[in-house]
């Protein structure tokens, strides 16, 4: 299977603008205080900035369905058995191996609506990560010991 995930603005992401925006205009508006007027310049400023670089959600380029994304990082030597694992049985990876190394990582893409997730194994070559597997489809019950 070959699935590829863009990344768009979550709802998350419109809230923390609009908030951002909407508290910069209020501060922005007390003429008393010149620092609460700079302070909401700056959160004006900053919510404007953040309109264009913070996306937190993810798209299947093809279907147009938002999912959410999970990363985990494992040491090489877990490799062998996750690879293994996230084929058949996604739920038997033993998270408590996580962090101790950042030479594997696992993409985990999910949907709560859809009850669907994709997952990817990746190896890190100098300076970036390379797909070692597939997408896999599971369901979301089999790996929900991999959502954060």
């Amino acid at each position: 299977m070959n699935k590829e995930f863009i990344r768009v603005r979550s709802v998350k992401d419109y809230t923390i603008v609009s908030l951002l925006i909407v508290a910069g205009a209020i501060l922005s508006t007390i003429r008393d205080n010149d620092p609460l007027s700079i302070t909401g310049c700056f959160l004006i400023v900053a919510g404007v900035v953040l309109t264009f670089f913070l996306k937190t959600g993810y798209k299947d380029k093809e279907t147009g369905i938002r999912y959410r994304k999970s990363e985990w990082y494992f040491q090489q030597t877990m490799h062998a058995p996750i690879k293994a694992a996230i084929e058949t049985k996604p739920e038997s990876i033993d998270v408590s191996q996580e962090e101790k190394g950042n030479s594997i990582k696992l993409d985990v893409y999910y949907s709560e609506s859809r009850g669907k997730a994709y997952l990817q194994l990746f190896e890190y070559i100098p300076y970036k990560y390379e797909p070692c597997t597939a997408v896999y489809e599971h369901e979301l019950s089999k790996v929900k010991n991999l959502i954060k």
